[in-house]
């Protein structure tokens, strides 16, 4: 990634203030893993912040390259329209910015592989 890049990891967001816990967690394990990559979290509904709103936090910030990862297991209409169609409202209001929408998490054959390893016992 360029030194202008960052990493939006995004989720649906629920009411209970708990379940946002391991989105934060794997941004807080993606800032040591890379500590000059600048990394936040977004959601969709019921939890702050929205996209949007995460957007211009890094782009004040200087980032004019993010890399959105959708945080959901399976893909619904969530990942197939809605989370499209906000990037692409999101390209319209920041032409200046680029964006990468990234494959659902759950569809990368590492997770599916590792969420087997869990199911069996071997991790």
């Amino acid at each position: 990634m360029t030194p202008h890049s960052g990493v939006i990891l995004f989720a649906h967001g629920s009411r209970d203030p708990l379940w946002r816990l391991p989105i934060d967690a794997v941004a807080e394990r993606v800032r040591a893993q890379q500590p000059n990559l600048p990394v936040a979290v977004a959601f969709l509904e019921l939890t702050a912040p929205d996209l949007p709103s995460t957007v211009e936090v890094l782009m004040k910030q200087g980032v004019n390259h993010l890399r959105i990862v959708p945080m959901f297991l399976g893909v619904g209409r969530h990942a197939r329209e809605d989370l499209p169609d906000l990037v692409q409202g999101l390209t319209e209001a920041y032409p200046q910015m680029s964006f990468e929408l990234l494959p659902a998490i759950g569809e990368h054959p590492a997770m599916t592989a590792l969420m087997a390893e869990i199911a069996v016992g071997s991790v």
